[in-house]
C-alpha cells in the first residue's frame, strides 16, 4: 500500500504518475491504482500539459512532448499502454492516437491479447502472507489439500471460470478452509460468497441462518440458493444443513491455488 498523504504530495508537487513511479521505483499501474483507490483529484489535461512543459522535476522534459512512431511503439506495444492512456501521456485523444497508428502502419492489438494485459495489469483482490510460521504452513498445506480433493478446478470460460469454489456439508471443512483464505490467502472478506444447495423438506432461512453463524459471512453475500425438488424420504437425514460452496472470484488467485497444488504435488508423489 502507498501512504496517500505521500502520493498526493508527490502528485501535487507537479510530477506525473510516470514520474513518480520512476522516482520511488513503483510500477507504474501500482501508483496509479493508489490515486484511484485514494480518490485524489486527477489533473486536467490543460493542467498537465502545463507540469509537463514546466515541471520542476529536474529530470522533467521542458520540450512538449512529440507525437513520433518510437515513442507510441514504446508505450503501446513495449509498455503494453492503451490507446488512452498512450494518449494521456503524450496529451492526445485515443481517437488521434489511433489514426496515427493506421497513418504510419502500427497495428492495433487483438481483443484477446488487450484482454490478457488488462488481466495482467489487475491488482490482485487479495494479499498473499509471507514469511510462514511452521503452524501456518501446516494450514497452508490444508487448504490447498482440501482445495485438491472437493474445490471446482476448470478453468474455462463458463460462469465459474477461475472462481475458487469449494463445497461442502462439513461446518468444521469449511472453517478450516475459510481459515485457509482469510488467515494464508489474505481474500478481501467483501468478496467471500455463499452458494447453498437443499433440498425442498428443508428450511432456506434456518439454513442460511446456521451457515452464517458457521462462516461468519453477512448473509447479504448469500448467492439464491439451489433447491432440489426431487427430495426422496429415504434421504433424510442427510445433508442435515444442506451443502454450502464458498466462493471467491479472482482469477489470480485461483491460479495461485492450483499452482500451490501442483508443487507440493512434485515435491511428495
Amino acid at each position: 500500500m502507498i501512504p496517500k498523504k505521500k502520493l498526493e504530495k508527490l502528485y501535487k508537487s507537479g510530477l506525473s504518475i510516470e514520474k513518480i513511479a520512476e522516482s520511488q521505483k513503483w510500477p507504474y499501474y501500482t501508483v496509479r491504482y493508489w490515486i484511484e483507490k485514494h480518490n485524489i483529484p486527477r489533473r486536467s489535461r490543460v493542467e498537465a500539459s502545463f507540469y509537463g512543459y514546466w515541471g520542476n522535476d529536474k529530470n522533467f522534459s521542458r520540450i512538449p512532448k512529440r507525437l513520433t512512431t518510437a515513442k507510441v511503439k514504446d508505450l503501446y506495444y513495449q509498455k503494453g499502454y492503451s490507446a488512452r492512456e498512450v494518449g494521456e501521456f503524450l496529451d492526445r485523444s485515443s481517437s488521434n492516437i489511433y489514426k496515427f497508428m493506421g497513418k504510419y502502419g502500427l497495428k492495433r492489438r487483438a481483443p484477446a491479447e488487450t484482454n490478457s494485459i488488462a488481466y495482467i495489469k489487475q491488482e490482485p483482490s487479495y494479499r498473499l502472507k509471507k514469511h510462514l510460521t511452521p503452524k501456518e504452513e501446516k494450514l497452508k498445506i490444508a487448504g490447498i489439500m482440501l482445495y485438491w480433493a472437493e474445490g471446482y478446478k476448470n478453468l474455462g470460460k463458463q460462469v465459474r471460470g477461475g472462481t475458487i469454489d469449494l463445497a461442502n456439508s462439513d461446518p468444521e471443512m469449511i472453517k478450516l478452509f475459510l481459515k485457509f483464505l482469510r488467515e494464508i490467502c489474505g481474500v478481501d472478506e467483501d468478496r467471500l460468497r455463499v452458494f447453498l444447495y437443499c433440498y425442498t423438506n428443508q428450511n432456506v432461512d434456518s439454513l442460511k441462518k446456521y451457515w452464517h453463524k458457521i462462516t461468519g459471512i453477512f448473509l447479504e453475500q448469500f448467492s439464491r440458493p439451489y433447491v432440489r425438488k426431487d427430495f426422496l424420504p429415504e434421504k433424510e437425514g442427510k445433508m442435515r444443513y444442506g451443502l454450502a460452496h464458498i466462493r471467491y472470484s479472482d482469477k489470480k488467485l485461483f491460479l495461485q491455488i492450483k499452482d500451490w497444488i501442483r508443487e507440493y504435488l512434485n515435491e511428495n508423489i
